[in-house]
């Protein structure tokens, strides 16, 4: 059995359709206190997103410790080096939306399973998008359509919904970019012989 140490309607909307039987038992952490310590340690965004999927796999396998629990995080990181996460107002979507406008930035997910409290694998994969240059009034548009679902989304936008309409080019792997580096996981879950090969 597959555990997702996850809230995210996405990760669970993308193991349901591809097919993966999972329980959804949220792991209980301050990730922005994590996140914190893992930039004062001088971690890379790549790092700092395993290392948060890390951390929810365990703690969730500790719960769980006869299940296979995976642990997911995604980082975005600016062209600036800054990193952004989910918008906690429309004005900070607003404002998220605007820092991209015309830019590129990186999407880092990552994947973790845990079994009996200790970490057995990990992914990590990375997607480079393009925002468009897009106007005022479509952005204003697209908060009005928008929000607030997005509120839970890393950078303020949904790709498979409206969000497509802000990128002029994307290059990566799409389950990457909706939150989580699928293939490897199910490739990981055939090998372990959860799935059918």
């Amino acid at each position: 059995m597959l555990v997702l140490a996850s809230g995210s309607a996405a990760r669970t909307a993308l193991l349901t359709a591809a097919g993966v039987a999972h329980d959804v038992m949220v792991a209980q952490v301050d990730e922005d206190s994590a996140k914190q310590a893992f930039k004062e340690r001088g971690l890379q965004p790549r790092d700092i997103a395993d290392g948060l999927a890390e951390l929810k796999a365990v703690k969730v396998s500790q719960r769980r410790p006869e299940a296979l629990v995976l642990g997911a995080d995604q980082i975005l990181a600016a062209e600036d080096g800054g990193l952004l996460d989910k918008p906690g107002s429309r004005e900070e979507a607003a404002d998220q939306l605007r820092s991209l406008r015309g830019k590129d930035h990186v999407l880092i997910s990552s994947a973790v399973i845990a079994l009996g409290g200790q970490p057995i694998w990990r992914a990590v994969d990375e997607a480079r998008l393009t925002v468009r240059n897009f106007s005022d009034s479509f952005l204003k548009a697209y908060l009005d359509h928008e929000w607030p679902a997005i509120s839970g989304c890393v950078g303020g936008y949904r790709l498979e919904a409206m969000g497509a309409q802000l990128f002029s080019r994307i290059r990566g792997d799409h389950f990457t970019i909706l939150g989580l580096p699928l293939l490897p996981v199910l490739d990981f879950l055939r090998v372990r012989g959860e799935l059918t090969s």
